[in-house]
Order: C-alpha cells, then sequence, then structure tokens
C-alpha cells in the first residue's frame, strides 16, 4: 500500500483535475512535440548517423561506463568540437539530457555565499539545481530588467566583496514561448559584473543565422558565461551540453555530479547529434518552413480576434491561456477529437488561473492545418 500521505496527495490531484497519467502515443496532427524541425523523422540525418557510426567503426550499443571511467571515445570529443565550433565557443561538455546540464551547473557552480538571481519562468530543472546548491537564490519578475537591476543593486550593498553573482535566464521560455530581452540583461550583468547564464533549450536550431540560438543572433557570446543547448527539441535527438571557457569545462568535469556519476550516452546517440548539426549547418529550408508557419499562427490569430487569448511569442511554441484545469483539458480533448494533437498544461505546472493550451509548430505543418486549428479553437473558445 502507498503511504497515507501520498495517497492524499493523490487524490487531491484528482479532485483538481491535474492528476497525471501516461498515455499512448496517438497518430494525430503534431502541435505539441518539441521536434520543431523534424528532424526526429529524418530518414537522411539518421542515415548520416549511421555513417559516422561506420566511420568511427563502432558497433556498441552502450557506453560501458561514464566518461571518466570506459566511454569517452574520439567521437565525444569530436562531437563537442563539432558543437563548440557550431555555436562559436571554445569548449562544449555534453550531458545526458537538458534537466542533467541544469542541475549538475547550478548544483556545483555557485559556492557558498555566492547569489544566483533567476526569471521566475525558469525552467524546473534550473530551479532543482539552484535548490541543491549551497548559494542563495531570488527571483526576478518574468523579464523585468528593473526587478532584476533592483536585485543586482542589492547583493551590490550587501554582499561580501567575494561573492560572485550569477543571473540566470531562457532564450525561448518553455511554457510562454516568449523571449527575454537579452541584450539588455547581458549589458546589466556586466555593469555589476555578474555571470550570465542563458538556456538555449528551445531556442537552439530556431532562432539566429542556422538555428545557432539567441546568444549568437544578437552576438553575445562574449557576455554569456555558460550557454546550455540541448538536443532533444528542435535537434530531434537526445542530450544536452554546456558551452562555455576550457576553465569552466574542467570544473564542470570535475565537480559537477551529474556529469561524473552517471553512465555516459552511447555512441549512436552521439553520431545522431552529430548527424543534427551537419543537418543544421547545411540545410535551412526546415527553419524557413518553420518561420513561415510561426508568421501563418500568428496572422490566424489576428484574423479571428484571439489575441486576448494568447501570450505574444515569436518563437515555435504558443499558448493559449485558457484558465482553469478541467476547462483547458475540455477544449484540449475536443481539439484531439479532431484530429489535432494540442496538451493542455495545467497547474501546478503552470500557476492557477493561467493554465493553456501549448501549440507547438514544425516545419511540416501545413497551413491548411494551422488555419484549420486556429478556427476549431475560434470555435471552442467563443461558443
Amino acid at each position: 500500500m502507498l503511504p497515507k500521505k501520498l495517497q492524499d496527495k493523490i487524490e487531491t490531484r484528482a479532485e483538481e483535475h491535474s492528476l497525471r497519467s501516461l498515455g499512448l502515443r496517438q497518430d494525430l496532427l503534431d502541435f505539441s512535440s518539441n521536434d520543431y524541425l523534424g528532424f526526429s523523422r529524418s530518414k537522411k540525418m539518421y542515415n548520416k548517423a549511421c555513417s559516422i557510426l561506420k566511420q568511427y567503426n563502432y558497433q556498441a550499443n552502450g557506453a560501458t561506463g561514464s566518461r571518466l571511467l570506459t566511454a569517452n571515445h574520439p567521437l565525444y570529443l569530436d562531437t563537442e568540437k563539432q558543437i563548440a565550433t557550431f555555436h562559436n565557443t571554445p569548449t562544449a561538455l555534453i550531458f545526458n539530457s537538458g534537466y542533467d546540464a541544469n542541475i549538475g551547473f547550478f548544483s556545483s557552480v555557485p559556492q557558498r555565499g555566492d547569489v544566483i538571481l533567476y526569471d521566475a519562468l525558469c525552467h524546473a530543472s534550473i530551479r532543482d539545481g539552484i535548490s541543491m546548491s549551497h548559494a542563495k537564490g531570488y527571483k526576478f519578475a518574468h523579464n523585468n530588467l528593473q526587478g532584476l537591476e533592483a536585485l543586482l543593486e542589492t547583493q551590490k550593498k550587501t554582499n561580501k566583496t567575494n561573492a560572485e553573482i550569477y543571473v540566470v535566464t531562457e532564450a525561448v521560455f518553455s511554457m510562454d514561448g516568449d523571449i527575454p530581452p537579452l541584450k539588455a540583461v547581458a549589458t546589466l550583468c556586466k555593469k555589476h559584473n555578474a555571470y550570465l547564464i542563458v538556456d538555449q533549450a528551445h531556442a537552439t536550431g530556431v532562432i539566429g543565422p542556422k538555428g545557432k540560438g539567441l546568444v549568437q543572433e544578437l552576438d553575445l557570446e562574449d557576455l554569456v558565461f555558460a550557454r546550455i543547448v540541448t538536443f532533444g527539441k528542435a535537434l530531434g535527438c537526445h542530450g544536452a551540453a554546456i558551452l562555455g571557457s576550457g576553465e569552466l569545462k574542467s570544473y564542470l568535469i570535475n565537480f559537477a555530479r551529474s556529469f561524473i556519476y552517471t553512465t555516459a550516452l552511447p555512441p549512436h546517440t552521439l553520431a545522431t547529434i552529430g548527424a543534427a548539426y551537419s543537418k543544421l549547418e547545411d540545410n535551412s529550408d526546415a527553419i524557413k518552413k518553420l518561420q513561415d508557419n510561426i508568421s501563418t499562427l500568428q496572422k490566424g490569430i489576428l484574423d479571428t480576434q484571439l489575441t486576448p487569448y494568447f501570450i505574444p511569442s515569436q518563437s515555435a511554441i504558443h499558448c493559449c491561456v485558457i484558465k482553469g484545469n478541467k476547462a483547458t483539458k475540455d477544449i484540449a480533448a475536443l481539439l484531439q477529437q479532431n484530429k489535432f494533437d494540442v496538451k493542455a498544461i495545467l497547474s501546478p505546472t503552470v500557476p492557477k488561473g493561467q493554465e493553456r493550451l501549448r501549440i507547438c509548430l514544425h516545419s511540416y505543418n501545413t497551413k491548411e492545418d494551422i488555419t484549420a486549428l486556429v478556427r476549431l479553437l475560434k470555435e471552442f473558445l467563443t461558443s
């Protein structure tokens, strides 16, 4: 039997219409996955990954251990070099997931007495990493430059002279789909001698030249201490990397527990990552199609007068705020009955009153399907 305290929590979730369960993947029109460029279904990318494995003569199914023990084969080193070159950074260190990268960084880099200032809508993996740190964390209102500067000024007055300040934000926020005023944030960090960290999970492959991300689009590489890029979104595979200096990479290898104490990614995952980056280098058609589809959805929202429901977004993520777990789930179910795979995002994942439909666009969505989706939304929201 499950302990009563745990059973009570499950029952509360059920009463609040927020109980999660695992359902089978359905054959619907995809407006929910993070596969923004369709790379996960690319046969060319699959074949490229196979050719990389043959090139390195790898036939192993698993990594056989951590990178510090048996898994640090040449493909790891070459893939990290490829990533670093693409993102114009001295080094890259691959982690098993974006979650592992964030908890590894934030639990090990900021030290006791240091301070972490983070956007209120930062991802759960960032917040979990901060909670594991010995540093103190303070959040500022979402994308609020005045709030961030006030915290920076306060810390400057109250902190010890040897305390470091770290500021963390995202290039695209995963639940709102919006973009921070990153150039202004970087300027504030430079002014106050703070270290800036940018999570580019939902920007990699989507924003900037060849999908290099917001930092490179704004030419801010020299003002950012560390970037987190993930491969499970637009790149269509798995894993993540922390980008930064050689000194930072050495530190993480020695102190990031989520890197040290885990079995490494297998060779075929690394080959797929390498194939994804090669595809970004050689083919911008998918990015252009995605951007066209974003414009189509934005126009549809405007034409159907649904703007008040939507959080403004220039990314592949667009959120229609409905309010209430049951109401949001009901409209998501209606859309799914009409073959549109749109998922409900419920509290407590988002605050109460901010429950929403999260619409993810892809290069392979058709303009006709996007237009039909908007028309259905209009019908269900106003009926």
